[in-house]
């Protein structure tokens, strides 16, 4: 009984921690630097870093909690990012995980 009540408590905290994904996120031609500015500080406020920024396009790479990639998703009605999971992509169309 001891043993399995330590084991819990143990794995509580695994239990209690939120999952992380790695994500490219970008916003559609137009969308005003302020709106790409604060949807990184929002990610950053909840916990996730921002791993890359791009210049090319309006966007930027992140590790970043699922709760706080679902609340970005629906935070500008005019200006939605489009949120990709971070992937490499080949020449023959398979893809694996970024690391």
């Amino acid at each position: 009984m001891r043993f399995t009540f330590a084991v819990g408590l143990l794995a509580l905290p695994l239990a209690l921690a939120e999952s992380f994904k790695s994500v490219v996120v970008t916003f559609p031609k137009g969308t005003p630097d302020s709106v790409v500015i604060q949807a990184k500080e929002s990610l950053v406020a909840s916990g996730g870093v921002i791993t890359h920024e791009y210049h090319l396009i309006n966007g930027f790479a992140a590790d970043a909690p699922v709760s706080a990639l679902n609340t970005l998703s629906t935070q500008d009605v005019k200006y939605s990012p489009t949120i990709e999971e971070d992937k490499i992509v080949n020449a023959y169309g398979d893809y694996e995980a970024a690391i």
